[in-house]
């Protein structure tokens, strides 16, 4: 049976506009196409089984001409695939979407198209440039700055001069004099607004305001990487009074997120929410103990314990994941009193319909030890169903009460993450990014694992607890630690030293 093809546009950059349908497919993808203009943050969500496959054109450098792009969507399709052809921007505005959709056609490819965020609007919007305004310009040009070598831009100028409006230029880094020159020659004014947007949308934008006249000697003057947006037009004047990013505290800054990818979500939406550009990069996963015949005697025998501890949101997961894997429901806890070692473990036990009877005042190991001292009756019984390698800390706490018995249960175990689907090290040498978010000593591990002989040491690590701090300055690693065990405050210790 033939697969199907999407031609997803996948927006200027921000992984935040990125549209929910194309989300959807991409991760139900078993075949990713994508072009070099995507942004790392999009690339993330690209499944670890899918196949990826980066056919970039970059001024100078292309990995596969447009032809040889046509005959492997469709050979992919042939092979039954999900093959997801994932764009910068939007596919059918300078994208050549139309042209992959016509080759698909022919060969009675089924595929959709899903638009995407273009570059055009959207940059020039988070600059604070908006390309029509009641007051100054009722319409816009769209317009490629793409030409080959050193042949001359095929434009009317005059014509569009004459049209009035913004001008909005993609793709012209290289032909800056050019654009800048041509609607001069046409009659537009030098002293006409302008403005060049490097990186737009993303934490590396740099947006240089000039007019028409200056633009080119101006932008010379700064490092300007492709992609870049060129705009022309008195809107370009509000770019001093609508920066409205100002307001956005983490705006400009890049991190690294390092948390399991199915518990990322909430940090990474809280830095994004403070402007933010998030990169999820799972440095570890949890895989759950199979035939668990140990736990199944527990449950059991429920009636048994005391106290049922969990040391982590995961726990809680799996053990209620599991209760109804074997069809029992939280019926069958009886009178036992609930444990949590932070906020985040209470709040999982919350998503139950279950509030913790005991959280200890600082979330760590040893706290909690201490706590189920203090509260376990006498000849107390407590299971603690938790990580395979979990914290000797907490036992030991629990072993100074000779008269609680202790059943220690695997419930899962946390494996390293090596081979990302996308790799920044050649960002973090570069300076690029700067700064990684890390919620236990086990994601410390994996990510400088994953590093392998990439150094390390230029990297600030946001810290939750002081265990994770000591694993990530035996890596050379600067670290800021949150005041309490909780995302909130480990993004609040980020806020805190942003400056």
């Amino acid at each position: 049976m033939a697969g199907k093809v999407w031609l997803a546009g996948a927006g200027p950059g921000d992984a935040g506009l990125l549209t929910l349908k194309a989300k959807k497919v991409l991760e139900s993808a078993e075949t990713v196409v994508y072009d070099s203009l995507v942004g790392k943050a999009i690339l993330a969500m690209i499944p670890k089984e899918a196949q990826r496959v980066y056919v970039g054109k970059r001024a100078g450098r292309h990995t596969m001409t447009q032809e040889q792009i046509n005959e492997l969507l469709i050979k992919m399709a042939r092979r039954g695939k999900r093959v997801v052809r994932l764009k910068g921007g939007d596919p059918f505005l300078f994208g050549r979407g139309g042209e992959e959709g016509e080759a698909l056609m022919r060969e009675g490819i089924p595929f959709e198209v899903i638009p995407g965020v273009t570059a055009a609007f959207a940059v020039p919007a988070y600059a604070g440039i908006p390309v029509t305004h009641r007051s100054m310009a009722s319409m816009v040009h769209v317009i490629t700055g793409h030409k080959k070598g050193d042949e001359p831009l095929h434009i009317d100028f005059s014509a569009l001069v004459k049209a009035g409006g913004t001008y909005v230029f993609l793709m012209g880094l290289s032909s800056l004099p050019q654009i800048c020159q041509g609607p001069m020659e046409g009659g537009l004014p030098g002293s006409t607004p302008a403005a060049v947007i490097s990186r737009g949308t993303t934490a590396m934008e740099k947006g240089i305001l000039a007019t028409v006249s200056t633009l080119t000697d101006k932008a010379a003057e700064s490092s300007l990487d492709a992609p870049a947006v060129i705009v022309a037009g008195d809107v370009c004047a509000c770019m001093e009074t609508l920066n409205w990013r100002q307001f956005l505290p983490l705006s400009g800054r890049r991190y690294v997120v390092t948390r399991p990818r199915e518990r990322a979500f909430s940090l990474s939406e809280s830095l994004r929410e403070l402007g933010a550009e998030v990169i999820e990069i799972p440095a570890v996963k949890t895989v759950f103990c199979k035939d668990n015949i140990q736990l199944k005697e527990a449950i059991d025998n429920i009636h048994r314990y005391d106290i049922l501890a969990f040391t982590s949101p995961a726990g809680a997961e799996y053990f209620f994941d599991y209760l109804r894997e074997i069809q029992k429901d939280i019926r069958c806890l009886g009178q036992i009193k609930l444990a949590a070692m932070g906020a985040g473990t209470a709040k999982a036990l919350e998503k139950r319909g279950l509030m913790a009877d005991y959280v200890p005042e600082t979330y760590n190991s040893v706290f909690l030890g201490k706590l189920l001292c203090e509260v376990a009756p006498k000849q107390g019984f407590i299971l603690l169903p938790r990580a395979r390698e979990g914290s000797r800390e907490l036992t030991e706490e629990l072993s100074k009460r000779k008269d609680i018995t202790l059943t220690e249960i695997p419930l899962y175990d946390t494996v390293f993450e090596t081979n990302s689907v996308i790799s920044v090290w050649e960002e973090i040498k570069n300076g690029e990014i700067r700064e990684g978010v890390f919620t236990s000593a086990s994601t410390v591990k994996g990510f400088v694992g994953a590093a392998g002989t990439e150094d390390v040491t230029k990297i600030t690590a946001y810290c939750i607890g002081e265990k994770t701090a000591a694993e990530a300055k035996k890596a050379g690693m600067k670290c800021v630690i949150a005041k309490e065990a909780t995302v909130d405050a480990l993004v609040q210790a980020i806020l805190d030293n942003r400056f």
